[in-house]
């Protein structure tokens, strides 16, 4: 049988993506669909996809470093973020930039070893500033412009999975991310 289902990517992204040592991810638009719902007791509340969860998984186990950098601060994203094993967590930083140059600073990677994933304004300097600049289709119209890769599924459902397996293919790494889920009994 064909293996029609299977993502495929253009050489030029393959190679980019082939140098990341950092993928850092924007939350709200990328690791949610951006809707803010809050209860009548003005509790927050947010919905991760877990597609997106298992590629984060996949992508730490192959050896790239992972960021949440997020303008906002919400305990429902240190949470999520805790449970999935992410390192790096900076809440509350509205210039992404710099606080991207900070943490690459910090763990020696170069800017064209990063990934960066955001789908507004505020990301779009990171986005700039990075080697490999992802989106999603329901970013921002400039966003979209400037980015290198947009995701085909949107943010909250599946698009971070989807940058997690090009990197992983890039690396040499998703047969091998794969493999446990096709062996049998």
């Amino acid at each position: 049988m064909a293996d029609t289902l299977r993502p495929q990517w253009p050489a030029e992204l393959i190679e980019k993506a082939a140098a990341i040592r950092l993928l850092a991810l924007d939350v709200d638009g990328i690791m949610t669909d951006g809707t803010l719902l809050f209860s009548a007791s003005g509790d927050e509340m947010k919905g991760f996809n877990i597609l997106d969860g298992l590629g984060i998984k996949q992508v730490m186990a192959a050896g790239i470093n992972v960021a949440v950098i997020t303008g906002r601060r919400s305990p429902l994203t240190e949470k999520r973020m805790n449970d999935l094993g992410i390192p790096h967590l900076m809440q509350g930083r509205e210039d992404k930039k710099i606080a991207l140059r900070e943490l690459a600073a910090r763990l020696e990677i170069a800017p064209h070893q990063i990934a960066y994933m955001g789908d507004d304004l505020p990301d779009l300097p990171a986005i700039r500033y990075a080697g490999l600049g992802i989106t999603v289709p329901n970013g921002y119209w400039l966003v979209r412009q400037h980015a290198n890769f947009c995701t085909s599924a949107a943010g909250g459902s599946g698009a971070v999975r989807e940058a997690c397996e090009l990197l992983l293919c890039a690396c040499g790494q998703l047969n091998a991310s794969l493999q446990p889920y096709l062996e049998q009994d």
